[in-house]
This record gives structure tokens, C-alpha cells and sequence, in this order.
């Protein structure tokens, strides 16, 4: 059994998939872009800014799920250039305490919408 997981403080899908799905205790949230919710707008002045709005958009998801970011387990970020990789893990790095998830971080060729930054996680209850 799994529940669909929506809210409108984070960006609506762009495409046929849910902004996270809560299934045998596992809280899979899709790959988050820096989109602003309320304007629908891609934040894009620089990757320090790219990077804020995409944990805020997770934020907001796993609020709506009754979790926070102690409860994620598996991190996985897709950035366009490798270079951006210091200052993406500084805005991670400020939104989690201890006990820090499994990650990868990953250089792509692409994203949706030209970002250059997407954030998925796995949390669990």
C-alpha cells in the first residue's frame, strides 16, 4: 500500500509523477528543482540560491509527511558541473545536524528546466 504524498508549499510535478510517494514506512521524494512555489519561478541567480530553494522544497515535503531531515536515510544530487559541488554541499550541510544520510552526488549533462541542481532523498518513519 502507498500514500501519495502533495503540497502546495512545494513546486506541483512538471511531469506524470508525485512530489513523493510513503510506502512501507519509506518516504521517497522526487527530485526536487529550484522552484519557488508560490510564483512558480526558477530561482537561478546563483547555485548557493539554486541550492536553498531545493532543501526548502524537501523541507516543505517532508513537513506535509509528518518528518524532518533527521529522518532521511539516502541523499542523492544531480548537479551539471562538479565545480558547484562546495557550495551545494555548504547549503546541504547547514540543513542537517548529525547522523548525516548516505549520499552521491552526481555530474549529469542536463536537468529539467536548464537548473543546475536536483536534490532526491529517501526518508523513513
Amino acid at each position: 500500500m502507498k500514500t501519495i504524498i502533495n503540497t502546495n508549499n512545494a513546486p506541483a510535478p512538471i511531469g506524470p509523477y508525485s512530489q513523493a510517494t510513503l510506502a512501507g514506512g519509506f518516504l521517497f521524494v522526487s527530485g526536487q528543482i529550484p522552484i519557488d512555489p508560490l510564483s512558480g519561478e526558477l530561482i537561478s541567480s546563483d547555485i548557493k540560491a539554486e541550492a536553498t530553494q531545493v532543501m526548502e522544497n524537501i523541507k516543505a515535503i517532508l513537513t506535509e509527511a509528518g518528518l524532518g531531515f533527521d529522518n532521511i536515510v539516502k541523499t542523492s544530487i544531480f548537479l551539471t558541473d562538479l565545480q558547484n559541488f562546495a557550495q551545494v554541499n555548504e547549503v546541504y550541510g547547514t540543513y542537517f545536524s548529525a547522523d548525516f544520510p548516505a549520499r552521491e552526488t552526481i555530474q549529469v549533462s542536463a536537468l529539467p528546466k536548464g537548473v543546475n541542481v536536483e536534490i532526491s532523498v529517501i526518508a523513513v518513519k
